[in-house]
């Protein structure tokens, strides 16, 4: 969360979205967009989740120290921005961690609001591989006493 924390906004959006990929979401790589900036709707990604486009995945990426939380103002901008597009739900991740009045919120409303805080996102980037390498695997194996037992 550190490294993700020290990179510019831009970088932590686009990690989102491969990270989204590597999970298994959009048809392929280039079914993520990047969309953050100025103008980009309250989004800053989206991933088709087939060929045409017609579902979508629409992502919010917050790049704050630990101390600061995302707030319930944060999660209903977002939850706007998806009613406006006509979304299910989304995905919304931070680098930090989600006040209590936001998770409250966002259990209590539609579209959905997927909610991912930094140890969350930390978890997954490890799972799936993206921004880590495997630097030396030991593999341990001893007899499956089991496997000679007689019947």
């Amino acid at each position: 969360m550190q490294r993700l924390q020290m990179m510019a906004p831009e970088f932590l959006e686009k990690a989102i979205l491969r990270l989204l990929v590597a999970m298994g979401y959009g048809s392929s790589d280039e079914a993520a967009v990047h969309m953050g900036g100025p103008g980009d709707g309250g989004f800053d990604g989206v991933i088709n989740q087939d060929q045409l486009g017609i579902g979508r995945i629409y992502i919010q990426a917050k790049r704050y120290a630990d101390e600061n939380a995302v707030g319930r103002p944060a999660i209903q901008g977002f939850v706007g921005a998806l009613h406006h597009v006509g979304a299910a739900g989304g995905v919304f991740i931070t680098t930090s961690r989600f006040s209590a009045d936001a998770v409250d919120f966002a259990r209590s409303i539609t579209p959905r609001v997927v909610m991912i805080d930094g140890v969350r996102l930390g978890e997954l980037l490890v799972t799936h591989g993206v921004g880590v390498q495997e630097r030396q695997v030991f593999r341990v194996v001893e007899t499956d006493e089991d496997f000679f037992d007689e019947a």
